[in-house]
């Protein structure tokens, strides 16, 4: 560890919620030089005193009420909805340094507000991907809320050895930023799962989902539904900046896909061509000439179909699709007046592959032809598209009523029904993103982007 700090070498962080998020951060401070004091709830300390018996810098304590006294500065990486009764349990020591790792700032702060003392500063961060990414080149949301300078350079200090990307914003920036460019993405993911549950499909072993951009689909399905429930919840439930855009996204699906059951072509192609001009801009304009997002071929090698015993078949065909959950999500930016490139600086991975084959299929005059068409005329995909779009207003009823049970149980059955292929699709989801951060970075030292 560098010392950039007077007595950085006696500096404590402590960790308290060791989830999948407090976890890979114990590791990496640990790994880095930092002493980690931590902690979870009462019943899983044997388990985690086990887990990290053999990692040096990392001492797992029984409760917070230890991690707080011991350490100056302290994380806290639990649930957006408990964030406000864990803080209100512990009493914090004296001039420390206290942040949050939750997903929503709006509930952290005022957590933080209402139970700390005067003499605690106070930062938050926020890593802009899963526990399963590497950090590295990621966007690291940093929030000096109330805190000296010196404070503020103390906890970028720590966090540098993440090698991620930090970017500077206040608790309402970062709510609104991280609606922008998750909140519909989320709900498009969860409304699949939902949709292909209720069909009982696996779209990976049947002939209709073929090609890169249902391979991004099926696979960020499967991977948004192998994580934890709440995670999703809280960014759509307690974000209060995510409500609109959650509602507007299924409000966008049940129209679309009325306008395609009800024959009105022109009205379909006229509206669905005004919000690829207001969110990418008309085509011919010179934002048309910049190099793509996402080399959308790069994807077709990323399915979770088993290959085929027979050398000399011939690839499945693709089968036209209209692609209804792109067309709704750019309608809804375009409803909403959000340019998803305005805050690519805080994108995931996740984001950024959606985002980049929603830009290929707006961006391809012949293939948003080709799906307006099929979304009038050709009903192999009628089924799924209607439960897609009773799923997207049942995700929206969710979070309207702040109904956190009846999300977690709509979410848990999903994710059951796909349980057994989360790891195959883990695999294939994390190839798929390195490709693409691997084609950024060429692209960069290219000097194209």
């Amino acid at each position: 560890m560098a010392t950039t700090f007077p007595g950085a070498e006696d500096f404590v962080v402590g960790l308290i919620g060791m989830g999948d998020m407090g976890k890979m951060y114990a590791r990496r401070l640990g790994a880095a030089g930092w002493r980690i004091m931590a902690c979870d709830r009462e019943e899983k300390y044997e388990e985690l005193v086990q887990e990290f018996a053999n990692y040096k810098n990392i001492q797992i304590l029984r409760n917070g009420h230890l991690v707080s006294r011991a350490s100056n500065y302290i994380i806290y990486s639990v649930e957006a909805a408990a964030i406000g009764r864990v803080v209100a349990q512990y009493a914090t020591r004296l001039g420390a340094i206290v942040g949050g790792q939750t997903s929503c700032k709006d509930p952290e702060i005022k957590a933080f507000e209402e139970h700390l003392p005067s003499d605690v500063d106070i930062v938050s961060c926020h890593s802009l991907h899963g526990p399963n990414v590497d950090p590295r080149g990621q966007p690291l949301v940093l929030i000096k809320h109330r805190a000296s300078d010196e404070s503020f350079q103390k906890v970028e200090t720590v966090l540098r050895c993440l090698g991620s990307k930090h970017v500077y914003l206040t608790a309402k920036e970062h709510d609104r930023i991280t609606a922008d460019t998750q909140a519909v993405t989320h709900a498009a993911f969860l409304s699949m799962g939902k949709a292909w549950h209720a069909t009982k499909q696996f779209p990976w072993e049947g002939s209709r989902y073929v090609g890169g951009i249902e391979n991004v689909k099926i696979n960020l399905m499967l991977r948004i539904y192998a994580q934890k429930w709440h995670v999703y919840a809280g960014l759509a439930i307690l974000n209060p900046e995510a409500h609109k855009q959650i509602n507007q996204f299924a409000k966008s699906a049940t129209e679309l896909f009325s306008l395609m059951l009800e024959g009105r072509r022109e009205e379909l192609r006229q509206r669905v061509y005004a919000a690829r001009d207001r969110v990418f801009g008309p085509e011919g304009k010179p934002t048309w000439e910049d190099r793509p997002l996402l080399p959308v071929e790069l994807l077709d090698r990323f399915s979770l179909k088993p290959p085929s015993s027979a050398p000399t078949q011939p690839a499945p065909k693709t089968l036209p699709n209209n692609h209804l959950s792109l067309l709704a999500m750019v309608d809804c930016w375009s409803a909403l007046g959000i340019v998803p490139y305005d805050h690519m600086i805080c994108s995931t991975p996740l984001f950024r592959l959606w985002l980049g084959v929603t830009e290929h299929l707006f961006r391809t005059p012949a293939l948003l032809d080709e799906c307006l068409r099929v979304g009038v005329e050709d009903a192999t995909f009628r089924r799924d598209d209607l439960h897609f779009t009773i799923a997207a207003c049942g995700w929206a009823e969710c979070v309207e009523l702040g109904q956190f049970d009846t999300w977690r149980e709509r979410f848990c059955v999903t994710q059951k029904f796909f349980e057994p292929r989360f790891k195959d699709a883990m695999a294939v989801g994390q190839a798929m993103i390195q490709a693409v951060l691997e084609s950024d970075k060429r692209e960069e030292q290219a000097g194209w982007r």
